[in-house]
């Protein structure tokens, strides 16, 4: 009963467009109508394709010199059919993609406009800390802030609420009710600081933000924030290295200190893995393999998942490849706590009693800044008795 109730209602909508003009038509989430046809198929009556054809038919005879303007958005233009991508019907692509550190900056500020925020508070710090976030992300950052500032009783949010709804953004709230025994907290706490100390002691590699071993309610028990201090478009072969190195900082800690391998570098291993993989398949640092692409990747603009493109022997070789980056990072990983295990020792006791220390403090220890005294004088009294 309800066949060509599309047709007649995309004919209706530009009857309505003409009537009203001058006015904007705007599709949203045009590939639910506009997806390539069905070719080499006989007797297809698709009520989607009439749909279709007849969006194709309206826009065919429109003249341009009647104010009618017709916008449409997806997230999938590759399933589009071309019929609707040819020059006088959707011809001009505007690709929205997520804003770079000024936009991040600009869009953080427009969404701070109804809320009281405190006179120092730097944008482009958080900007820079909310590399790939969307606008929908950096408005729901304000929001977390603002509902921070309004739990601890302040009329206005300051850079300390920014910066902790961002953590609460990427790796959720934090669960300070649950109870981790001191045996798993230190090996929590030599874990965050083995990813501290490799990315510190690494040339080309994001300088550490913050480190802590409060739990979330991701799931995460522990995490270290490294935040670049310009936003930066190209990777080089030894950056993406360098931060494969990192990633196994953590398990190497564990190694090194307490011979053991805990279940806490899952998401390290995950990273580890999907960035060797990329480096291998797509990127083109490998010697074996030089400049061939042997993955590609599907729809840029939901997720991006890939797909092998090769042979199941270049697969096999693909999965050598990736195998021997991951060794060598975690070799030198090793290499590098190995060699400024003190410095592992004395970090890894000041998170344990601080629970969360900035990059600042990091690096006054690391550097020797700090003294033994001046570190025991930094830790909250009640969390010293409580020790």
């Amino acid at each position: 009963m309800f066949v060509g109730m599309g047709a007649a209602r995309v004919r209706d909508l530009f009857k309505q467009a003409q009537e009203k003009a001058p006015c904007i038509v705007f599709i949203d989430e045009i590939d639910a109508i506009g997806k390539k046809r069905d070719s080499g198929q006989f007797g297809g009556n698709d009520e989607r394709e009439q749909t279709l054809n007849q969006l194709l038919a309206e826009m065919d005879g429109f003249d341009g010199s009647k104010g009618v303007i017709i916008l449409a958005a997806t997230n999938r233009p590759e399933t589009l059919d071309k019929a609707l991508l040819r020059p006088g019907r959707f011809d001009r692509r505007i690709p929205v993609e997520l804003p770079d550190v000024s936009g991040r900056e600009a869009i953080l500020k427009v969404h701070s406009h109804d809320v009281k925020m405190a006179a120092d508070i730097d944008f482009k710090t958080i900007a820079l800390a909310t590399a790939g976030a969307s606008g929908a992300d950096l408005a729901n950052i304000v929001n977390e802030a603002a509902l921070r500032a309004v739990k601890m009783n302040r009329r206005e949010v300051t850079q300390a609420d920014l910066e902790e709804s961002v953590e609460v953004v990427i790796a959720g709230a934090q669960r300070k009710g649950m109870v981790v025994s001191p045996e798993e907290k230190k090996v929590i706490a030599y874990h965050e600081i083995g990813h501290a100390l490799v990315a510190a002691l690494q040339k080309k590699s994001a300088p550490v933000h913050k480190i802590t071993i409060i739990p979330r309610t991701s799931g995460a028990l522990g995490y270290t924030m490294q935040v670049a201090e310009e936003e930066t478009f190209l990777k080089s072969k030894e950056e993406l290295f360098n931060k494969i190195v990192t990633y196994t900082g953590g398990r190497c800690a564990e190694e090194l200190i307490f011979n053991m391998q805990t279940s806490g570098a899952s998401n390290d291993i995950e990273q580890a893995t999907k960035l060797a993989r990329a480096m291998v398949t797509r990127l083109g640092m490998s010697e074996d393999f030089d400049m061939m692409a042997l993955e590609t990747l599907n729809n840029a603009y939901l997720g991006g998942d890939a797909t092998l493109a090769c042979s199941a022997e270049t697969a096999a070789k693909i999965d050598d490849q990736v195998l021997a980056i991951i060794k060598k990072a975690h070799a030198m990983a090793r290499e590098i706590l190995a060699a400024h295990q003190e410095k592992l020792h004395e970090l890894a006791g000041y998170l344990l009693t601080k629970e969360t220390i900035t990059g600042t403090e990091f690096m006054a220890i690391l550097n020797g800044e700090m003294t033994p005294q001046e570190e025991k004088e930094s830790i909250p009294k009640v969390e010293a008795e409580n020790k």
